[in-house]
């Protein structure tokens, strides 16, 4: 729920698998080929620029109608080696996926699966995802989704309109079949995911484990269910600051970073124009305004709770190695509390970021979660995984 969430508790305390058919790049569909190549993903103004100090830069001239260049969109081209709609005929979902495979195939190669916090994208974990390939040298996968009703994600059904936690759980748990039809086949996966999808992978992992895929290790990006509960009743006043919509991409972008919801402009550029769409041109009922969000965060009030209710518990059950990554040190709520000083799962914070911690600082959540994976998937015989009992 974007900075939104912390802002809240603030108040309160003063490429795709072989199996997996590509776009035809021939294809005379140019409309198809721009929504499914990457070279051609939201954003297309270019390679992605060098790694900054993702340094904060002030917005400058935003009330101006002209679109500042410093906010121009990039290409997720430089993060992700593809790009796919993936059919997921179970839940009649065309599921938006982003992949960079490992250098190793099957069991013997891990992918990091991720999955987005609510009105964000698979974009988000952009950054993050070039920074993985990079500390990995390749030896780690990433894999990014975009959920219903986010991104590029479609539905045949009406009730794509439910968010609420177990559809979203048969979704993740059905694309991972999708994608891997074969679990002997699949790699090993490092499930990780920000806020809403934290709670959607803990709570997935056991699903998939008992259909013999396997799962290394679950990591959870600041969300603790007791803060977020009681963070919920003032969500609706705090959104009432948030823009309908804006008048360009830019403008969407610039808005994120100039108030500190993004804290890296880099990210931002690749990650936000997955998150708005344009209206309709003949729509004049919104005034100036060009770009709506794909997910407006009001409509997904009803289904707040059951996200995070019952989210300590679900962490904890999960039998894999378990890492919770905090944007501060804030409490944990009593039930997280006694299961770390009983050892039963890894807890990071990272300084000097918000709550989307995934875009301010993806490099030092890269080395986090490599580490992970490096303590956990290539386990010494006689050393306990983290969370092992």
């Amino acid at each position: 729920m974007s900075d939104l969430y912390r802002s809240a508790l603030s108040s309160r305390i003063s490429r795709l698998p072989m199996d997996i058919p590509h776009e035809d790049e021939d294809d005379d569909d140019e409309e198809s080929e721009a929504a499914d190549q990457i070279a051609s993903l939201p954003g297309s103004m270019g390679p992605p620029p060098t790694r900054s100090p993702y340094a904060r830069q002030q917005s400058g001239g935003a009330s101006s109608t002209t679109p500042n260049p410093r906010f121009a969109p990039i290409s997720a081209s430089g993060y992700f080696d593809a790009a796919n709609q993936v059919s997921v005929s179970s839940r009649g979902l065309e599921s938006r996926v982003y992949y960079t495979p490992p250098k190793y195939a099957g069991r013997n190669g891990t992918v990091i699966f991720c999955h987005h916090g609510a009105g964000y994208s698979g974009l988000s974990f952009a950054c993050f995802a070039q920074e993985v390939k990079d500390l990995s040298a390749g030896n780690c996968g990433v894999m990014s989704l975009d959920a219903r009703r986010h991104g590029r994600t479609t539905s045949q059904h009406a009730d794509n309109e439910d968010l609420s936690i177990e559809v979203l759980i048969e979704d993740f748990v059905e694309l991972v079949r999708a994608l891997f039809p074969k679990p002997e086949d699949a790699p090993t996966f490092i499930m990780v995911g920000h806020s809403m999808g934290g709670s959607v992978v803990a709570r997935a992992t056991p699903k998939l484990q008992a259909l013999n895929y396997a799962v290394g290790g679950v990591a959870v990006l600041d969300a603790v269910e007791g803060f977020a509960l009681e963070a919920l009743p003032h969500m609706q006043q705090l959104l009432n600051s948030r823009p309908d919509g804006f008048p360009s991409i830019e403008r969407a972008i610039e808005w994120h970073v100039s108030t500190d919801t993004i804290r890296n402009p880099d990210s931002a550029r690749v990650s936000i124009p997955g998150c708005v769409t344009a209206l309709d041109p003949a729509d004049t009922t919104e005034g100036p305004r060009k770009q709506k969000w794909v997910t407006p965060l009001r409509s997904t009030s009803s289904y707040w709770t059951s996200w995070f209710e019952g989210l300590s518990t679900s962490f904890l059950a999960v039998k894999a190695a378990r890492l919770l990554v905090l944007a501060g040190a804030e409490r944990l709520d009593k039930e997280l509390m006694i299961g770390q000083m009983q050892g039963k799962f890894q807890l990071e914070v990272v300084p000097n970021v918000g709550h989307i911690l995934h875009e301010d600082d993806p490099r030092k959540l890269a080395e986090i979660i490599v580490d992970f994976w490096r303590r956990n998937e290539r386990v010494i015989p006689g050393v306990k995984k983290v969370g092992d009992s």
